[in-house]
């Protein structure tokens, strides 16, 4: 849940087989260049593993992202998926062992694995275009590469002046109920009100949820947008991620502070990703993990994407390991965990480098790879 990130999906001539009647496509190309891969192996294996760990739990718990999907149109299926996913941490293991670089090797890469070339959905994107500068420059042969980060704050355990917003915890009334049990009581608190309710105090007047900490209004749209948020409160820092939403779909049309979708939290232990509730969800990383349209594509598909700086190209990994609201029904898009940040400007200053459009592959583990 972040930051729109905006990669490059390239059209290839090759293989080119069209998934739907939009123009969002795939073809089975290597990439053409030898350059630096940049990727923390260890870092790219625990999040590969995290995600393995959710899709152990079967595509009955959470139909919605455990399958292959789409990319299934292409011959990839959901072991695919999961062989992949496994094969990095073996890989990252001999290195390891090994003192070798397998991983970041592309040559090796290019001889255990098949790449599959994304061309992004630009039909879709264009309707959205306007006043959107970046979605109207998207061409077909690029990927619009939005980036998010893990937003830092100060915060309070009461209401003050400079942190007056609570983040609540799961309203009372669904505190015992399992995810499925509540979506099916459509009565409860959580479906009732919509964010500006909520900020206009219905919550606290009525003391229908516990509030987590108090925040500024900046930060507390930061954890609505991104879905996590580190709080310092009197030293100590503190890790909130979202629980559950009130069901209202985030709206592209409108700002992000006019929004009526809300989400209620959790105190969790690090960096969550995607997960149906907050029972188990993915624990990611910066660097080595996408967001994207993983209701389309499946969760754990692994991403392999060309970064053009100004003064070098270089190859990155990273597995899509997450959501958001602004990436239903999204083919044309991909968020890149940048990191985590007191604000926007130290997220910008940091980031004001990385590019807005990227090529990129899905990678998938050669069937006779070893």
């Amino acid at each position: 849940m972040k930051f729109n990130v905006l990669i490059s999906f390239l059209v290839c001539a090759i293989y080119s087989t069209h998934l739907f009647a939009n123009s969002f496509s795939i073809s089975k190309q290597t990439p053409p260049t030898s350059l630096k891969i940049n990727t923390d192996s260890d870092k790219l294996c625990q999040v590969a593993n995290n995600t393995l760990a959710y899709r152990a739990l079967g595509n009955e718990y959470d139909p919605a992202v455990i399958h292959a999907n789409k990319l299934a149109q292409f011959g990839i299926t959901e072991k695919d998926i999961e062989r992949t996913l496994k094969s990095l941490c073996e890989f990252a293991k001999h290195d390891d062992m090994n003192k070798t670089h397998q991983l970041t090797s592309f040559d090796f890469l290019t001889k255990h694995y098949d790449f599959y070339r994304i061309s992004s959905d630009t039909k879709h994107a264009k309707k959205l275009s306007n006043k959107k500068p970046l979605l109207k420059n998207l061409t077909a042969d690029k990927v619009l590469m939005t980036k998010y980060y893990v937003h830092l704050a100060s915060g309070s355990d009461s209401k003050t002046s400079e942190t007056p917003f609570p983040l609540y915890a799961l309203p009372f009334d669904e505190k015992h109920l399992s995810l499925e049990d509540a979506n099916t009581q459509k009565h409860l608190t959580r479906f009732k009100y919509g964010k500006q309710a909520i900020l206009d105090g219905v919550i606290d007047a009525n003391k229908l949820a516990k509030p987590l900490v108090y925040l500024s209004r900046e930060d507390l749209e930061s954890a609505l947008l991104q879905g996590t948020i580190v709080v310092d409160v009197s030293g100590q820092q503190r890790v909130y991620n979202v629980h559950r939403n009130n069901g209202i779909g985030y709206d592209r049309a409108i700002k992000p502070y006019l929004q009526n979708r809300y989400w209620y939290f959790k105190q969790v232990n690090g960096i969550l990703g995607y997960g149906k509730d907050a029972d188990h969800k993915i624990e990611v990383l910066p660097e080595v993990t996408f967001a994207g349209d993983i209701y389309q594509f499946g969760l754990g598909a692994l991403v392999f994407a060309q970064f053009d700086f100004k003064s070098h190209s270089e190859y990155r990994m990273a597995v899509m390991a997450d959501t958001g609201g602004a990436f239903e029904n999204n083919l044309y898009q991909l968020d890149y965990l940048a990191g985590s940040y007191p604000g926007i400007n130290a997220y910008y200053d940091a980031n004001r480098h990385m590019p807005d459009y990227i090529d990129a592959w899905f990678m998938v583990l050669k069937g006779d790879a070893q």
